[in-house]
C-alpha cells in the first residue's frame, strides 16, 4: 500500500497530467480509482488538498519579481525540512535557470507542505515539475526537468 502523498501525486501526474488521458469529472470517481490504485483515503485527501493550493498559489500575488538577483535565506524551520541537499538542489536548478525566483518560492511553499519531517531530493524534482507545469511561460524548464525525473541516470547539474 502506497502510504505517502507525493506517491498519489507522481501517480495522478504519470496518469493524467503527462498524457492523453483525463482524470475523471467526479472528484469521488478519482478518489475511488486512487484508492483501488492502493493510496489510503488520508494520503489521497492530502495530495488533492495539495494541489489545490498549488492551483491557488500559483496565481496568488504573494511572489513577486523583485527577488531577480536575491539571495534565498532560508529559515530555521526551513532549513530542518529541507537538508543542505535539497537546498543545494533547489540552488542547483535556479542557477541553471530550471527555477526562476517565482517558482522556487512556490516549489519551497509546496515542499513545506508536505506532511512528513524531511523531503528528499526526488521529492523536490517532482514538486517542482508539478510547479512549473502550471506556471506559463516556464514549458522549457518543465522540459528540462522532466528529462532529469526521467532519466535513469544520475543527473549532475553544472
Amino acid at each position: 500500500m502506497n502510504e505517502n502523498m507525493v506517491d498519489v501525486l507522481i501517480y495522478l501526474y504519470e496518469n493524467y497530467m503527462d498524457g492523453e488521458d483525463q482524470p475523471p469529472v467526479e472528484q469521488s470517481e478519482l478518489e475511488d480509482e486512487l484508492s483501488q490504485a492502493g493510496f489510503t483515503q488520508g494520503e489521497i485527501d492530502k495530495a488533492l488538498r495539495w494541489l489545490d493550493e498549488l492551483a491557488a498559489g500559483v496565481d496568488a500575488p504573494q511572489y513577486h519579481e523583485h527577488t531577480v538577483g536575491s539571495v534565498r535565506v532560508y529559515s530555521e524551520q526551513e532549513s530542518q525540512k529541507l537538508d543542505v541537499e535539497v537546498r543545494g538542489l533547489l540552488f542547483s536548478l535556479e542557477q541553471n535557470g530550471i527555477l526562476d525566483p517565482i517558482s522556487r518560492e512556490l516549489v519551497i511553499d509546496r515542499l513545506l507542505a508536505i506532511d512528513h519531517p524531511q523531503v528528499v531530493e526526488d521529492e523536490v524534482k517532482w514538486v517542482a515539475l508539478l510547479v512549473l507545469m502550471n506556471r506559463p511561460g516556464r514549458e522549457d524548464a518543465f522540459s528540462q526537468l522532466e528529462e532529469m525525473v526521467y532519466s535513469e541516470e544520475p543527473s549532475y547539474l553544472h
